[in-house]
């Protein structure tokens, strides 16, 4: 299923400069792409598009994102969906820049996760400033586990597994204690029914794109059939109760500043009411990746993974909903517009099909 996509892994803009892409999301036209891209001696990140395969570098000014350019200039651009959404590293902290009347919503998640997250557990960003379409945050101190994980030399192994240590007990107190929580009720419902539609949303999206590419049809087919089986493989089982969730948990939203501190814990936009299940398995699957190619060494993806599976069992995670969202994050990712990327998670959905003849188990 070997197929070519129309996203380089680096263009060159009218001016000669090289450019390497970074992040690459389909554009409303087929065939054409949005850019995040980055380039050697140029500080972080700019815009690009894709368009019938001819790379443009997009100025400063982003007409959908009219506050852009005025709160860039505030700190470094650190990360850019052109035409939907901005974050900005500032000397105060993170500026983030959405569509107008983007911000109002994530407003209100941050407000409504003030009111759950225990201070004992997780330190949280406090919003500075907001408006429409911008919310500025203070800085969490720390480096996220993430990072870290990566760092060989200024931490050991043993250091990382008492970090993922610290993470399973503060996350499974603060998942623990959710439940009932009069504040949870206020948090929209992430049910299986919502996570299905936004994972066909995710298939139909890359399928309308390479529908005019022969060489991806057969990777299109199998795409298709896989989506199915996770599909039904989330609908077909009795959900766990509903606690909270962060919504997009991953290794870079996790910090720690050392010491007794509490872990710092970033972006609640998607923040929601959902199953345990939701969370660890994003974040595991997240670990796995990273593993998969060779970011960090299997021990270290060994003992984050344990403390994953070890936070599930306290949190009487049920082994069938774990394995069915974890399906669905590598669906996502086998959405990818970046074919190295898509055909690995296909790859791995294929193992784990196989596997779970036998039996799902954590």
């Amino acid at each position: 299923m070997s197929w070519r996509s129309p996203v380089p892994p680096s263009a060159v803009d009218s001016s000669g400069q090289t450019w390497q892409i970074h992040r690459a999301w389909p554009d409303s036209t087929v065939g054409d792409y949005v850019l995040e891209v980055v380039a050697a001696g140029q500080a972080g990140v700019r815009g690009g598009v894709l368009r019938a395969g001819v790379f443009e570098l997009l100025p400063a000014d982003d007409p959908a994102l009219p506050s852009l350019r005025a709160e860039a200039r505030h700190g470094e651009l650190v990360s850019y969906r052109p035409h939907m959404r901005a974050v900005i590293r500032a000397a105060a902290g993170y500026i983030k820049v959405f569509l107008p009347g983007g911000a109002i919503v994530p407003a209100e998640r941050c407000a409504q996760t003030e009111l759950l997250l225990d201070p004992e557990t997780f330190t949280a960003p406090r919003v500075l400033r907001n408006s429409e379409d911008v919310i500025v945050f203070s800085a969490v101190p720390g480096r996220t586990l993430g990072d870290l994980a990566d760092d060989h030399a200024g931490l050991s192994d043993a250091g990382l597994d008492r970090l993922w240590e610290q993470w399973q007990l503060a996350w499974t107190a603060q998942v623990g204690s959710s439940a009932g929580h009069a504040a949870l009720a206020a948090l929209p419902v992430h049910s299986p029914e919502v996570e299905v539609a936004d994972l066909r949303r995710w298939v139909k999206r890359w399928l309308r794109h390479y529908n005019g590419v022969p060489e991806a049809a057969a990777h299109g087919a199998a795409l298709s059939a896989r989506a199915d089986e996770v599909a039904q493989n989330l609908l077909r089982t009795a959900p766990d109760p509903l606690v909270w969730a962060h919504g997009d948990l991953h290794d870079k939203q996790i910090l720690t500043a050392g010491g007794s501190s509490p872990l710092g814990l970033l972006d609640f936009d998607d923040t929601a009411q959902a199953e345990a299940a939701l969370d660890l398995a994003n974040l595991d699957v997240h670990l796995e990746l990273h593993a998969r190619h060779t970011r960090t060494s299997l021990e270290r993806y060994m003992a984050a993974h344990t403390r994953v599976l070890a936070a599930a069992e306290e949190l009487h995670v049920s082994p069938d909903r774990f394995h069915a969202y974890s399906d669905g994050a590598w669906l996502r990712l086998a959405c990818s517009p970046l074919p190295r990327r898509s055909r690995m998670a296909l790859a791995v959905l294929d193992e784990r099909a196989a596997h779970t003849r036998v039996g799902p188990t954590y």
